[in-house]
């Protein structure tokens, strides 16, 4: 008597397909090179602008030091980011991801397939902040590199006036880019808000570009002082704690709060919109 095959169920695809997916089209798309482009872009430009003059930032943290040590040029550069540079390259991939599948009349395909739609949401919000902290490392490492092959990878001053060693003021630079990570998380999740809500691709980049310039236009009006503490342009900040000897982590812990505070609500608004979809109406 022959033994009867029994067909396995077929596994259905999970966050990790969905994942993996959406880093498959992020890969197809011009925007997300813009971005990533940019990023390898911004501190080369930086540094031969050092390296062709003689003048310096020497007004913010580490700026007197861009030429002591490359160490110093990463820090620069994460100073002048947070401005306008790093909200843009954030909301270029996080405020269309849905928006996009929108315009292109893809996500009614997308929603009545057999993932459930709290998986395809995750898995782009997950696709976005995977390049998000990309861009971020990129930003990074490039200042980092470049700069300490021409200024040489020299023992840094910090904030306290103190010397770091190589090594450990490399450790504390990664330390100090996951601090910034964490403002850039809840950017993401306004520009997910945005793209999600608005269903169009260039309201949410506006939208959330606006949202950051507004904020950094309350930080700068001394009377509104009592709101500085609680911006989310404030909190790109708080790598500076790290640079402190010993370190602060008053500003870091703040900055973990605040910027949940703002992620956590968009997040919540942008996953409840998404599941509750109307595949009929669009």
């Amino acid at each position: 008597m022959s033994a009867v095959a029994v067909p396995l169920p077929r596994r259905r695809p999970g966050v990790r397909t969905v994942y993996v997916w959406e880093l498959v089209k992020l890969s197809a798309q011009k925007r997300t090179y813009m971005g990533l482009g940019a990023a390898v872009l911004v501190p080369l430009i930086f540094i031969v602008a050092l390296a062709t003059s003689s003048g310096g930032p020497e007004e913010i943290p580490f700026g007197r030091y861009v030429r002591d040590s490359g160490l110093a040029i990463p820090l620069v550069g994460l100073f002048f980011g947070s401005i306008w540079f790093f909200p843009l390259v954030t909301a270029l991939v996080a405020g269309d991801i849905v928006a996009a599948e929108d315009g292109n009349g893809t996500l009614k395909t997308i929603l009545t397939r057999s993932v459930d739609r709290w998986q395809i949401f995750t898995g782009k919000t997950l696709a976005a902040l995977s390049y998000t902290f990309l861009a971020l490392f990129l930003y990074v490492v490039v200042g980092l590199v470049i700069g300490g092959l021409i200024w040489g990878f020299n023992p840094l001053v910090s904030l306290s006036g103190t010397h770091i060693s190589v090594g450990r003021g490399l450790a504390l630079i990664g330390a100090g880019g996951l601090a910034y990570f964490m403002p850039m998380i809840a950017v993401a999740s306004i520009a997910l808000m945005l793209s999600t809500l608005s269903r169009n691709s260039a309201a949410a980049v506006v939208g959330t570009l606006m949202i950051s310039l507004i904020m950094q236009l309350l930080g700068a009006i001394n009377a509104l002082s009592f709101l500085h503490p609680y911006l989310l342009s404030e909190q790109f900040n708080a790598w500076q704690g790290f640079l402190r000897t010993p370190i602060d982590w008053a500003p870091i812990g703040h900055a973990a709060w605040v910027s949940a505070a703002y992620a956590i609500p968009a997040l919540a608004v942008s996953f409840t919109a998404f599941v509750r979809r109307d595949v009929a109406g669009g």
